[in-house]
């Protein structure tokens, strides 16, 4: 019986009403993605518990078995050879570090002390709540580390860029851009009604609008000075998709807003991959992944 560390699951309703899940599963040789039919969404297991699987059918890549192949195990604790298997968010030393990196590299100390202020306070929101269901960095945690990579990575990419840019604007995008998944899922991945009354991108984009404007613009000097300065901000969260076939309701059209765009689909992706087991199929890339 293969026995695997459950580390992210999603549930859902085939077209004739059965109910199945589909789980990203791994131990010390490999992760898998499988989809597990008749499988309701209060049986097991969640996330963190051990799974074992009598059988798994393989057809190109896409695993999948029913429900009475699979029994549920405990919960992994730190004693369990797998426990380390299961992703958990970073520290809030190495956040406030990367923090207190980019803020180092801003001009303007209005902006600098908005991301200094937003820093401190959504670290503890995004620190409990995943970035997907399945495609990238599904777990408790995950829209905090997906964020960090981000920001992580423009740490390094800036000061090797051969061209000026605005760097407050990559930093508050970024801080942002996800921002509206806190109402999309809830703390154990399940979708919510607002991914489909407003979808992140617009609650994420619509959020700093009103800190940007409530913060820069309450004197008509600082709506002088901003307005226009947001728009900019702003537009770097609608066009993190990058393409309008994705859900950007626009494409980037700024230097700024191209980067948080790059950076986003490298740190989803990279994630996916790591994730994805050798020979299965990865849909964000669009092909099977060798390993």
């Amino acid at each position: 019986m293969l026995e695997y560390l459950c580390t992210s699951r999603s549930n859902g309703v085939t077209r004739t009403g059965s109910p199945y899940c589909t789980m990203k599963c791994a131990n010390l040789e490999e992760v898998i993605n499988i989809a597990v039919w008749d499988c309701a969404p209060e049986a097991g297991p969640t996330p963190g518990q051990i799974v074992r699987f009598h059988s798994i059918q393989d057809r190109d890549g896409k695993k999948s078995c029913n429900a009475r192949d699979m029994a549920t195990g405990p919960v992994a604790d730190e004693t369990h050879p797998l426990y380390n298997l299961m992703p958990h968010p970073i520290s809030r030393r190495v956040w406030d570090a990367t923090i207190q990196q980019l803020t180092g590299y801003c001009t303007d100390m209005q902006l600098a002390a908005i991301i200094n202020d937003f820093g401190q306070k959504l670290y503890d929101p995004y620190s409990k709540h995943p970035a997907a269901t399945g495609m990238h960095h599904a777990f408790q945690g995950g829209l905090l580390n997906h964020t960090h990579q981000m920001l992580q990575m423009l740490a390094g990419l800036y000061p090797a860029l051969p061209y000026p840019i605005k760097v407050e604007r990559c930093i508050l995008a970024i801080m942002f851009h996800d921002y509206g998944k806190l109402m999309e899922y809830n703390r154990e991945g399940e979708t919510q009604e607002d991914m489909y009354l407003l979808g992140h991108i617009y609650i994420s984009a619509h959020k700093l609008q009103n800190i940007l404007e409530q913060s820069l613009c309450q004197s008509p000097e600082g709506k002088q000075q901003y307005e226009e300065e947001i728009k900019r901000i702003v537009h770097c969260v609608l066009a993190h998709h990058g393409e309008k076939e994705y859900g950007s309701p626009v494409v980037p059209c700024m230097q700024e807003a191209v980067i948080v765009n790059y950076l986003d689909n490298l740190s989803a992706k990279a994630e996916n991959i790591k994730d994805t087991g050798n020979m299965e199929q990865s849909f964000c890339l669009g092909t099977h992944v060798i390993k």
